[in-house]
Order: C-alpha cells, then sequence, then structure tokens
C-alpha cells in the first residue's frame, strides 16, 4: 500500500501530528458534523466531547446536513436549532484522536498543548446492497462511508504587529466596486 497523501500539509510540521482514516463504515453526514463539532478544540477537550456525546450529557449541533433532524433542548448552547448524539461517528473520531494523541507521544510533542487544527471529512464509495420490495421489485440498498484526516498542533504565539498606531488601514476596493466607480 502507498503512502497516504493528505489535502495539505500542516503550517508547522514539526509541532504537529497527523491522523487518518479511510473507508470508515460510518455515516458521511453524521461525521461530518461531529468533526466540524470538535475543530478548534483542544485534544483533552475534545475527547471528553466525545465521551459525554456518546452518554448523551451533550449534543452535536447539525448544521450543514439538518433536513429532517429535530430540534432538542441540548441545542441551546451552541445557538442551533437541531442535533443529535451520533454514538458511532463518536467512537470513530475518538480512535483517531487516540491515534494522533499516541503519535505525539511518539514524536516527543506535548499533548497537553495540543489543538485540532484541521478536520476533513470526504465522502468514500459508496457500498452497495439490495433490498426487496413488494411484486418482485429490488431496489438499490447504499452505504455512504467516510473518509476523515486531522492535524493535532501546538498553538503559535501572536506576533505583536508593528502597528500603525491605531489608524485604520484604508478599505479595499472590490474588483466590482472599481467597474461601478465607487471610491473609497
Amino acid at each position: 500500500m502507498g503512502k497516504s497523501v493528505y489535502s495539505r500539509e500542516p503550517t508547522n510540521p514539526a509541532k504537529a501530528v497527523k491522523a487518518r482514516g479511510s473507508d470508515l463504515r460510518v455515516s458521511f453526514k453524521n461525521t461530518y458534523e461531529t468533526g466540524s463539532a470538535i475543530k478548534g478544540m483542544k485534544l483533552e477537550r475534545a475527547q471528553k466531547y466525545l465521551q459525554n456525546v456518546i452518554d448523551k450529557k451533550e449534543i452535536v449541533p447539525f448544521r450543514r446536513y439538518k433536513i429532517g433532524v429535530k430540534g432538542k433542548p441540548q441545542c441551546r448552547t451552541h445557538k442551533v436549532a437541531v442535533g443529535r448524539w451520533p454514538r458511532k461517528s463518536c467512537e470513530f473520531i475518538l480512535g483517531l484522536l487516540k491515534n494522533a494523541e499516541s503519535n505525539a507521544e511518539l514524536r516527543g510533542i506535548d499533548t497537553d498543548a495540543l489543538v485540532v487544527t484541521h478536520m476533513q471529512v470526504n465522502k468514500a464509495r459508496r457500498g452497495r446492497r439490495r433490498t426487496f420490495r413488494a411484486h418482485g421489485r429490488i431496489n438499490a440498498f447504499m452505504s455512504q462511508p467516510c473518509h476523515v484526516e486531522m492535524f493535532l498542533a501546538e498553538p503559535e504565539e501572536p506576533v505583536e504587529g508593528a502597528g500603525n498606531g491605531g489608524a485604520r488601514a484604508p478599505a479595499k476596493l472590490t474588483r466590482s466596486h472599481l467597474r461601478s466607480g465607487v471610491r473609497a
């Protein structure tokens, strides 16, 4: 099997770890929303959050794939109306986080400071099955697995800029503004 290729590389490879899973037999839409929920979290918080979702103490907010998802009172903390507790997706992503944590320990990176900086969920090749209907008909019964990749990195300290004495930068004009003759 060849070397796995990530969609991009971390900004600072020396302080980042990667983990990925291919052709995972878990719902793409649920995994996408779960991955979006933990992006930007610290490693320990992400693991605790996913465990709380499995125990139904916290909820995964559904922002993109929300058609047919019902409203839940727990969603108020995320300022959205709908959400679910996708147990299987959380278990798969917990496994990937554990893999990334062991990669960090192997490379000597401080696991307490790691933050989920990149989380990408892609659709994988669909699994084909059949369902038998009335009057001898047969319909497709497809599954939608997914590929998941993530980076965890130590956050970089912000660099203080030279600054321009508190003055605002001039507004950038877009091409459409320039075409219509609007001036700043």
